[in-house]
């Protein structure tokens, strides 16, 4: 399951809605309710971030991530990966093993992971990574992944809703107290709720957009503001 066991949680005011409604879907996990529960948890956790503008804006890794994510993944597609890394200053990865050239990518991602924030983005490059890469280990076989259209797309919604998910207070706990089956069961329902409510706006030139200038930025911000208010909006549709 997800690492945010660490995001500390308070007490009173909109974290007592979280806790209250985190044990509940805990407690009725398997029931046929069980999705609607797991939506009012990841509702209702944006309000303990400040509500949806506050999330979307306190969301600096994030954001800072797709646009990283934006501009190594079109590289791939356009130029391939030894070409990208050496556009973007990290000409001293060509050549090395897997170990070494996901963790500085990691990093080029997601930031050092001094705060909790950017540890929610360093764990879904994380996932990410792997997912692009697969099975290849030699840097001959890094070196001959390639990505399409339609693949960036995935893998940058694919980020934004790891990391909204990774930074989810409470929840991990909670988890916990579940046996295995039952954590993995609930970690992957959450992911899917949040998945399904991600969507990254793109040119139809995904190769031509200035992903480290003004256009990645607009384009990382806008996705994490329209995730968020969408999120937020499950707890309203719950209570109407």
């Amino acid at each position: 399951m997800g690492t945010s066991a660490d995001r500390t949680a308070g007490k009173g005011g909109d974290w007592t809605p979280l806790k209250v409604a985190t044990t509940s879907y805990v407690r009725g996990l398997g029931r046929t309710d069980s999705r609607g529960r797991a939506e009012r948890v990841i509702a209702r956790h944006v309000a303990v971030l400040g509500g949806a503008a506050a999330a979307a804006s306190t969301g600096v890794a994030g954001s800072r991530g797709i646009s990283r994510l934006g501009a190594l993944l079109s590289g791939f597609a356009t130029g391939g990966v030894q070409q990208t890394l050496n556009t973007l200053g990290l000409v001293r990865l060509v050549g090395q093993d897997r170990f070494l050239v996901l963790d500085e990518l990691v990093t080029f991602i997601g930031g050092t992971g001094d705060d909790l924030d950017a540890q929610a983005a360093r764990d879904a490059s994380c996932d990410i990574l792997d997912e692009l890469f697969g099975d290849a280990d030699s840097w001959q076989e890094l070196a001959g992944v390639g990505v399409t259209e339609v693949e960036l797309k995935h893998l940058l919604e694919r980020f934004l809703a790891l990391y909204i998910y990774n930074r989810m207070p409470v929840v991990a706990e909670r988890l916990s107290r579940l046996d295995p089956a039952s954590q993995r069961q609930a970690d992957q329902q959450m992911r899917d709720i949040i998945e399904n409510l991600v969507g990254i706006a793109l040119p139809n030139d995904v190769g031509n957009i200035d992903w480290e200038g003004a256009q990645g930025k607009t384009i990382a911000e806008s996705a994490m503001k329209s995730a968020y208010e969408a999120i937020s909006a499950l707890d309203a549709e719950d209570q109407a």
